[in-house]
């Protein structure tokens, strides 16, 4: 299937593809990604030092790869791709680093949520951040896109390499759980 790309996508890809404007043109990719690629790293890693690692990261690894990228998909969709893979990598690594367990990350995310100085919030965002730290991974990030980042289910399915019905059912599946999560903790 493909994708159509957007006009203003296909010139700056074209300029990235250019050696002349390459650089002028990453610039002007990472003033329009820097934001959105932070906090869709950010819901995932919750730690403001650690997102901000794995920003620069994502935009390595794109500056590195550019001339492989062939503008089958979106800019922002291999962008996203890049950040999501950065930010489950990190997340393996840690887990394996401070060797503990799903549920033992659940319980540190959601302390680290409610200890973290950079996120301003109500105490109702504070417990949605918290409800959201409970779901399984791959739950979280499919809630993360659609809710945060108002994703259509396409974008989310041409990212993440899933079916367009399994992402329907993980994010019902999730905001049933955060119901759950706001019944239990009232």
């Amino acid at each position: 299937m493909a994708v159509e790309i957007p006009q203003e996508d296909a010139k700056l890809i074209a300029r990235l593809q250019d050696e002349s404007t390459c650089r002028a043109a990453f610039a002007e990719v990472i003033k329009l990604y820097s934001e959105p690629l932070y906090w869709q790293i950010r819901r995932l890693v919750v730690s403001h030092d650690d997102a901000n690692d794995l920003l620069q990261n994502t935009f390595m690894k794109a500056w590195m790869y550019i001339e492989n990228f062939r503008g089958e998909a979106k800019l922002s969709t291999w962008l996203y791709k890049i950040a999501l893979n950065e930010s489950i990598t990190f997340l393996e690594k840690e887990r394996k680093r401070q060797n503990i367990s799903l549920d033992d990350q659940e319980s540190a995310i959601i302390n680290s949520i409610a200890a973290d100085e950079f996120v301003d919030g109500d105490e109702v965002a504070l417990k949605l951040r918290q409800a959201i730290a409970t779901l399984p991974e791959k739950q979280r990030i499919v809630f993360n896109m659609k809710y945060y980042d108002e994703m259509k289910y396409e974008q989310m399915s041409d990212i993440l390499g899933t079916s367009v019905g399994a992402l329907k059912a993980s994010y019902h599946l999730a905001v049933k759980k955060i119901e759950q999560f706001f019944e239990n903790n009232d």
